[in-house]
């Protein structure tokens, strides 16, 4: 029987997120998992401040946090930074996920 281990954050992730804070306040990374999207749930990725509840993944002073919520939907997954021909953008690869859609932000368990 497999773990349930909280996400990996890879070190590109955290140097993207590092990049975004260069010369600002530095705010966290928030992961999370919402109902909707083309297949019944999707991620929501954008800057944030630490609230109680949060799992905090921290490298070199940059913070990703994932809520108590989403925390199940995103264990052992892989949370990254791609740059590719059609943009640059965080990514999850996430094991729990039985099929995705093309926009890359929707899934279904």
């Amino acid at each position: 029987m497999e773990l349930n281990l909280p996400p990996k954050v890879t070190d590109r992730a955290f140097e993207r997120l590092a990049e975004i804070n260069s010369g600002t306040e530095g705010q966290a990374l928030r992961v999370a998992v919402e109902g909707g999207g083309c297949s019944g749930f999707q991620y929501e990725i954008k800057l944030d401040a630490p609230a109680e509840d949060d799992l905090v993944l921290e490298k070199n002073g940059q913070k990703v946090l994932v809520d108590s919520v989403s925390l199940p939907f995103l264990a052992n997954a892989v949370i990254d930074f791609t740059e590719e021909l059609i943009g640059a953008r965080f990514t999850i690869e996430n094991p729990n996920a039985t099929s995705s859609c093309g926009c890359g932000t929707s899934f279904s368990m």
